[in-house]
């Protein structure tokens, strides 16, 4: 990437510059991860034999802005590109300066970067790769042009910013290939094996969009007093995140190990950061009780209440579709041996 060897005071010189630029076309800067965000990848050797004779059979058109599906003879891989991507693309660039940042080689990055947009309009040079990277295993905002109080970051990963939390939307991982499913330890048939994909009208790039065009509205916002320079998309981002499960009061039973402590665990903070309020014990003001099975005291009383009796991962879902999903789409297992079910009832 241009200006990456520069020296730091340059550099701040040319970040200043180049906010100043952004707030002046009502833009910010969107970095964008690849593998499992924008696109899935797998080896050749990796493929399974439908799916190397559904790479041939796609690979022989050249019409490169309609076509998803990329044998790349020359790194050896098979590339899929995500559903809705091109349209995400187009719609992002309107309010955002786009960044390419992978932990993989310069060479795949480009070549990614060449099938995402064929035209040069997005990323031009602005591809950032391992070998850009200041600290081993790490992103960082410090090799982008660009303030971290403009900076959004789509990725499927989060350890890999840690410097950079407050600037991060978790995006849901897009698993096409057998090989990635395998990578993550995952049973299921991949979306290739299934022989389908994700919908481009509500699958996870058309659901961050969403989000990105409502952060973006938000920042820009002309009935906010607050000159632009001082604004910061890390608190607009906490915002809208907070309206998802507001209103929301959440009890945990059996969840979490009795040694835990619930409040450090990630999903009574993953609530929290949604906007619900989480507590130890039920009360009237309680509207959901999140357990794994149905055979608890808390279980029994939210089913006696009519509260919402909810799985896990209707917290999970709702943080990756950035809305409270409809409970009724995760219901807890009825608990169906008795013996267990009053142990788990005294233990409660």
């Amino acid at each position: 990437m241009q200006g990456l060897s520069l020296d730091t005071s340059e550099m701040d010189r040319l970040r200043g510059s180049e906010v100043k630029n952004l707030l002046r076309k009502r833009k910010l800067v969107l970095i964008l991860d690849l593998d499992h965000t924008l696109i899935n990848s797998t080896r050749f050797h990796d493929i399974s034999p439908a799916e190397m004779d559904l790479g041939i059979q796609t690979a022989a058109s050249k019409d490169v802005q309609n076509k998803s599906l990329f044998n790349l003879q020359g790194i050896h891989m098979l590339t899929k590109l995500r559903p809705f991507v091109r349209k995400f693309l187009e719609e992002a660039s309107n309010m955002f300066e786009l960044y390419i940042y992978t932990m993989g080689d310069k060479a795949y990055a480009i070549e990614i970067a060449k099938l995402l947009d064929p035209g040069n309009v997005y990323f031009c040079s602005k591809v950032i790769s391992n070998s850009d990277c200041t600290q081993r295993h790490q992103k960082g905002l410090d090799v982008v042009l660009g303030a971290e109080s403009t900076a959004v970051i789509l990725d499927d990963t989060e350890h890999v910013w840690q410097k950079h939390k407050e600037n991060l939307i978790l995006m849901e991982r897009y698993h096409y290939f057998a090989s990635s499913c395998r990578q993550f330890g995952f049973s299921d048939k991949s979306l290739s094996e299934l022989m389908q994909d994700e919908r481009e009208s509500d699958g996870a790039l058309a659901t961050i969009l969403h989000v990105l065009k409502r952060v973006h509205a938000i920042f820009f916002d002309s009935g906010v007093e607050t000159a632009l320079s001082s604004r910061d998309v890390r608190q607009v981002i906490k915002r809208v995140r907070q309206e998802v499960l507001q209103g929301c009061k959440l009890v945990f039973t059996r969840v979490f190990r009795s040694d835990w402590r619930p409040q450090d665990q990630v999903l009574w903070k993953m609530a929290e950061q949604l906007g619900a309020v989480c507590c130890s014990e039920v009360d009237s003001t309680v509207t959901h009780v999140v357990a794994l099975h149905s055979g608890t005291k808390k279980a029994r009383w939210a089913v006696g209440n009519n509260k919402f009796l909810l799985h896990p991962r209707w917290i999970e879902a709702c943080n990756y579709r950035w809305s409270r999903l409809p409970e009724e789409g995760f219901p807890v297992p009825v608990s169906k041996e008795k013996g267990k079910e009053k142990v788990a009832e005294d233990a409660d």
